[in-house]
């Protein structure tokens, strides 16, 4: 059960108007009042895009080529994009249906057991704190591409207030910034995929290049354990796809906006991600000393570094200011996701009551400083190499991804066996799950497979005991969390037929367009707008 009702949040809204005057009721508002539902569907299109191309795909890529060469980390991203899209596909059927805030680790609540929803929502609030020190750590690197004069930590302050400030906008607010951000990002990425063209043909630039570089040094940089090296860098730069669970509980149409987002997911990770990986692999050699690496204190985005080597010097500089934006867009969905975890936990009585304290513009303000705080872990980049401390996070993050992943599969598998066992019919879904249960078994299987395959270098010769720890670290603690809560609570298994499949719903919502489909004829150009843009 959904610890407050998304079908209550007109009362909800009353209540609270009405409550103004009364102190001790506007108290007991700050910790039951719904979220205001102001996302609009553009809205939603543009943070899933900007929930995918993060700073990670402009700084973090230049470590996973460094570690994989460009062959390498095509296979990585292209296997882990298509888990990514069956992930997408089963969250979607979901969350279509039943929009809630709390998604889906309100959803392991109502389907599976109680225990895992504790496990999932601390797992998942973890991941994306970890992701927001991410970012306060890349935009340090990043800013040194222009000037050292400013200390390390002293730009990690400056951001982690500027961060704060934007959360505390409001939800209106958070989407229209994401949505110009992202508008730019977009922009950005598709204008240098036409440069990087003209720049390996030899157009631009002082020599043709082609794919020299996958000759020498050569397409792979480490054969097969550099491709295992960098799923986890994959599955980290991916995270934030699973975002539009989160968004639909303050959607004021998720039966529009959600499913066109997961439709699109497939294009946008083809188009973004591979193409990316595919245009730097081209461009640059992988064992090009400016790339991030576990030694390296400063980092250049391997989109820097072609430009420069094209003679760009200019558009170097333009793709930094790119990837300020990039990080300023993902600080701010990681607090919004962190904070929204956050307050679902607090008001199911998994996390302190405070935590679930929401304004008057229905920000959850305590949640946002709480996480915001918990980043300052950041700091330890200030007295380590930058890229070492880097790795490590990014490897932490990505492990909690395919946790996270794999939970949302099974608790698609739930879903769908509690409809069927109460007679239900699939057919009245307004969103179905593409190549159900192929696709749903398929990506559970990879994603447990991907939890333990990411960290076996660590067992090659010679052992390192500090990359298995990293790499395994979040195992034992997620059974722990699970464990603990369950023996504490004393939680029971959801009976197939007792699960709750209808707090949530938005029947209202439930017209032709909310399927999702677009009626009538498009043109080319308007077919590629809604593929990009959304």
């Amino acid at each position: 059960m959904g610890a407050f009702k998304e079908a209550e949040a007109d009362v909800g809204a009353e209540r609270d108007s009405k409550s103004m005057g009364d102190s001790d009721s506007s108290h007991v508002e700050a910790y039951t009042a719904p979220l205001h539902r102001k996302l609009k569907s553009r809205h939603i299109q543009m943070i899933a895009i900007g929930g995918i191309i993060g700073p990670g795909l402009f700084v973090g890529s230049s470590n996973a080529l460094h570690l994989a060469g460009p062959a390498g980390i095509l296979i990585s991203f292209s296997l882990v994009g298509i888990i990514v899209f069956f992930v997408m596909q089963s969250l979607g059927e979901v969350a279509t249906l039943i929009p809630v805030t709390g998604s889906f680790t309100e959803y392991a609540s109502r389907f599976v057991d109680d225990s895992l929803s504790f496990a999932l929502g601390w797992a998942y609030w973890y991941l994306w704190v970890t992701v927001l020190a991410n970012e306060y750590n890349a935009i340090s690197l990043v800013i040194m591409y222009w000037t050292d004069v400013v200390p390390q930590w002293a730009w990690i302050i400056i951001f982690w207030v500027f961060f704060l400030g934007l959360s505390m906008a409001g939800i209106l607010a958070y989407g229209e910034i994401e949505f110009w951000l992202s508008l730019i990002k977009v922009i950005s990425i598709t204008i240098f995929f036409i440069v990087a063209c003209f720049i390996s043909g030899g157009v631009i630039g002082p020599q043709k290049i082609g794919f020299k570089y996958w000759n020498d040094p050569g397409a792979f940089a480490d054969s097969i354990n550099g491709v295992a090296n960098t799923f986890v860098i994959a599955g980290t730069l991916y995270a934030g796809t699973e975002m539009v669970g989160i968004t639909a509980g303050e959607a004021n149409n998720p039966r529009v906006a959600v499913p066109r987002a997961i439709r699109q997911v497939f294009w946008r990770i083809l188009i973004f991600y591979v193409g990316m990986m595919f245009f730097i692999g081209i461009l640059i050699p992988w064992n090009d000393a400016r790339l991030l690496s576990k030694e390296s204190k400063t980092a250049q985005s391997p989109l820097t570094i072609a430009l420069s080597d094209a003679g760009l010097g200019a558009g170097a500089s333009l793709i930094n200011a790119v990837i300020v934006i990039a990080v300023i867009s993902a600080g701010n969905s990681s607090l919004y996701v962190a904070s929204r975890t956050l307050l679902f936990m607090a008001r199911s009585g998994k996390a302190p009551r405070l935590l679930g304290k929401i304004n008057r513009a229905g920000v959850p303000w305590v949640a946002l400083l709480f996480s915001n705080l918990f980043a300052c872990i950041a700091f330890l980049s200030v007295s380590k190499a930058a890229g070492a401390v880097y790795n490590a996070l990014i490897t932490l993050s990505g492990v909690a991804t395919f946790i996270v992943w794999a939970t949302i599969e099974i608790v698609h598998i739930r879903f769908r066996n509690g409809l069927k066992a109460q007679g239900q019919s699939i057919e009245e879904l307004p969103f179905k799950a593409l190549w159900y249960p192929y696709g749903t078994y398929g990506a559970l299987a990879a994603n447990i497979f991907l939890i333990f395959f990411q960290g076996y270098t660590a067992f090659l010769n010679p052992f390192s005991s500090t990359d298995f720890v990293i790499a395994y670290i979040l195992l034992p603690v997620f059974v722990m969390l699970l464990v603990g809560y369950k023996l504490w609570k004393k939680t029971k298994w959801v009976k197939l037929e007792e699960m709750d499949v209808w707090t949530g719903r938005r029947e209202d919502n439930r017209t032709t367009a909310g399927t999702g489909i677009v009626k009538g004829k498009e043109g080319a150009l308007h077919k590629v707008k809604r593929i990009v843009v959304g």
